[in-house]
């Protein structure tokens, strides 16, 4: 397997101005055990990998390859609720949408028109074009597979981009352990539906950790839960977030975040913290 076959375009300067190499799967298992444990994460945290060989793709340990076709959110869904490594090309995905996301070949040179999308989604096709427009997705022509895996399974080594499922009061906790050393603020965006494009189309697209509200294809079809946001983010990130929350731990800043009481005298309950 070539560096080129297995790796993504190199990530633009992050908040830290350091980007150390790969952790190995030993590592990202430890920092999956780590989240779990400060976070009480319930999903399956997983890992999403492109492959210019389909080839490589199907060597991978135990994958499972669909008999059917899905949409990009079911095969997600697959990893994190079910466990399963699963490899796909774009003829196993549904539709142009899910394939554009992910850099795969598009069957309709006009899909980024959006006039599927007019009455259902959209008033007119000006406002159709208009989100397609703001997709956020992986250049074409390079890719020709992807799969997904859990992080622990150790199967895509490593992957391009990890995805973690998580409740408001667990995200906002993995958002401050990101940025408490070498801080920086987090700009997110929201597309709307295919607000896949928002999460692993951004952070495979761009390189940065990349947060969404999932949207209702996710949920309809991929399994995700009415309280769920997703982060995106490249493996890299998953010790800085460890070292991150057990620094905000030692302050008394951990989850599950108590509830002080909405009549209670404040004061008494700010303590060092504020």
């Amino acid at each position: 397997m070539t560096k080129q076959e297995t790796t993504m375009m190199s990530p633009p300067t992050l908040g830290d101005g350091k980007h150390g190499s790969a952790p190995s799967a030993d590592s990202i298992r430890q920092s999956v055990e780590d989240l779990q444990q400060l976070l009480k994460i319930k999903t399956t945290m997983i890992g999403m990998k492109l492959f210019e060989s389909e080839a490589v793709m199907a060597s991978i340990p135990k994958i499972r390859r669909p008999k059917k076709q899905h949409t990009a959110d079911q095969i997600v869904g697959m990893a994190a609720r079910l466990g399963w490594t699963v490899g796909i090309t774009a003829q196993d995905l549904v539709g142009d949408q899910c394939r554009g996301v992910l850099g795969l070949a598009v069957e309709d040179p006009n899909w980024l028109d959006g006039r599927r999308y007019v009455g259902v989604w959209h008033a007119s096709q000006e406002d159709a074009a208009a989100r397609q427009a703001a997709l956020d997705r992986v250049p074409q022509g390079r890719y020709r597979a992807m799969a997904v895996s859990p992080l622990a399974s150790g199967r895509l080594d490593p992957p391009d981009i990890c995805l973690i499922y998580a409740t408001p009061g667990q995200m906002i906790l993995l958002i401050n352990a990101l940025q408490y050393e070498g801080y920086r603020k987090f700009e997110w965006q929201v597309v709307g539906e295919t607000a896949c494009a928002d999460s692993w189309g951004r952070a495979l697209a761009r390189g940065e950790p990349s947060l969404s509200i999932p949207c209702f294809a996710e949920r309809r079809y991929g399994g995700v839960q009415d309280d769920e946001l997703l982060m995106a983010l490249q493996p890299h990130y998953l010790a800085k977030a460890v070292n991150g929350l057990r620094s905000l731990a030692a302050n008394g800043l951990r989850y599950p975040i108590a509830p002080y009481g909405v009549q209670m005298d404040v004061r008494e309950g700010m303590a060092a913290s504020y």
